[in-house]
């Protein structure tokens, strides 16, 4: 009388289901739908631009990544695997020196520069290449020598006193100045010999 009541006793959904995922060996897989709040997916597709929670977001190469202000400059410094001129590889480390310069492997930078010396156009080329980093040093020194002379350097020591060590000297700073623009007129000198 036992079996009758147990044959007679119906299934529910839940019970096939688990049953079923026994029989298939699938131990993970669910028995019930969940029961809540699910938000509304949106399907975006490759190149698509939004915002979402305060970020831009786009996909590339089917991976979503968030646009920041710094991806111009993550793209200036990256290094492809493969030469874009001779698509041989990137691995050597003359190989991304001269990317960063030139934007092409070391090997055809060889190629690149012996073309130049067959026509006779290498040193104009490389007195080019010189003064571009002359002129960049120069730059770089006169602002560094003049962030200096405007900055304040005030100091708090461990007894709590206030340091000034800012030398708010006028004769100091014109005399900083004036030989900052003789060393500056000096190699600009060379760079234009």
């Amino acid at each position: 009388m036992a079996k009758e009541s147990l044959l007679k006793k119906e299934f529910t959904s839940k019970d096939v289901n688990r049953a079923r995922n026994l029989v298939k060996k699938d131990f993970n897989a669910k028995t019930v739908d969940g029961v809540g709040y699910a938000k509304a997916q949106v399907a975006y597709k490759e190149g698509d631009i939004w915002e979402e929670g305060g970020r831009t977001w786009t996909i590339k190469n089917g991976l979503r990544q968030n646009i920041t202000k710094l991806d111009a400059a993550k793209k200036a410094f990256q290094i492809p695997l493969a030469c874009p001129k001779c698509q041989r590889s990137m691995k050597h480390h003359l190989a991304q020196k001269m990317y960063k310069i030139h934007k092409m492997c070391f090997e055809c930078v060889i190629d690149y520069e012996a073309e130049l010396r067959k026509a006779g156009l290498y040193d104009a080329y490389e007195k080019n290449m010189m003064q571009g980093s002359m002129k960049a040093f120069a730059r770089d020194v006169e602002q560094w020598v003049l962030d200096g002379l405007e900055s304040v350097d005030t100091f708090v020591t461990e007894q709590g006193d206030i340091e000034d060590w800012n030398n708010s000297n006028s004769k100091f700073k014109e005399q900083i100045t004036k030989n900052l623009q003789e060393y500056l007129k000096h190699l600009k000198s060379h760079i234009d010999s």
